[in-house]
């Protein structure tokens, strides 16, 4: 399910998507769709907001301290699936859980062919991802998403797309034109669409279709 929704703030947006939806703010993810900071041309700023729920994203999982062996007859069938599955591709690792959260099942594959599970940009890890979320589904009626990652690499990415976002908001700054970056899932957008929503003169929006879109950053705005 996808709805839209608008505030003065991110915050504003978010808060009416929760009165709206019932939910709690860990249940949805979220897309900022546009952004219009207030100025010289806008006499008040303005956030739309694209709310994604029951989608299978990626989600950075929280520090914790967690049982790596599995506790129950659901997680023991999710790390069983998980590791066929490596194993019948070729690229056999031990698989652990990594946190637990509500509705959240994190796993962690330890392997030497971990580059290749991986894949270019996350893709063979997001692909594995889904398989074992479409098999969790069937195992429960919870709702439990299941986060997969491999040598931290989902962390290491969050990372290097906001320093990405960044530099790419610094150089728009400067040329005063755009530039449309490479194609990311709705979580990966909206760590791009966050990082640069307190930049001056900068904004984002997305562009394309289904899952994997692109982000094109743009200068908007005059000089203040």
């Amino acid at each position: 399910m996808i709805k839209e929704f608008e505030g003065k703030t991110e915050k504003e947006a978010i808060d009416k998507a929760i009165d709206a939806l019932g939910l709690e703010r860990d249940e949805f993810d979220v897309e900022i769709v546009e952004t219009q900071k207030s100025g010289f041309l806008f006499k008040k700023g303005k956030v739309i907001i694209r709310v994604h729920v029951g989608d299978e994203v990626s989600v950075s999982p929280r520090a914790e301290e967690a049982n790596p062996v599995p506790e129950n007859d659901f997680e023991h069938a999710v790390v069983d699936f998980v590791q066929n599955v490596i194993e019948k591709m070729g690229f056999p690792g031990k698989v652990t859980v990594g946190f637990r959260e509500t509705r959240k099942l994190g796993l962690s594959i330890d392997s030497e062919h971990s580059g290749i599970l991986i894949g270019r940009k996350g893709k063979n890890l997001d692909a594995v991802q889904l398989l074992a979320n479409v098999v969790a589904g069937r195992l429960t009626n919870d709702d439990i998403r299941v986060i997969l990652d491999s040598e931290n690499y989902r962390t290491r990415r969050e990372e290097n797309i906001v320093k990405m976002a960044r530099k790419v908001g610094e150089q728009i700054r400067k040329s005063k034109g755009s530039k449309l970056l490479e194609p990311m899932n709705p979580f990966e957008r909206r760590l791009v669409h966050t990082a640069l929503n307190e930049m001056d003169n900068v904004d984002t929006k997305s562009e394309g279709e289904g899952l994997y879109k692109q982000i094109r950053v743009y200068y908007r705005g005059v000089d203040r």
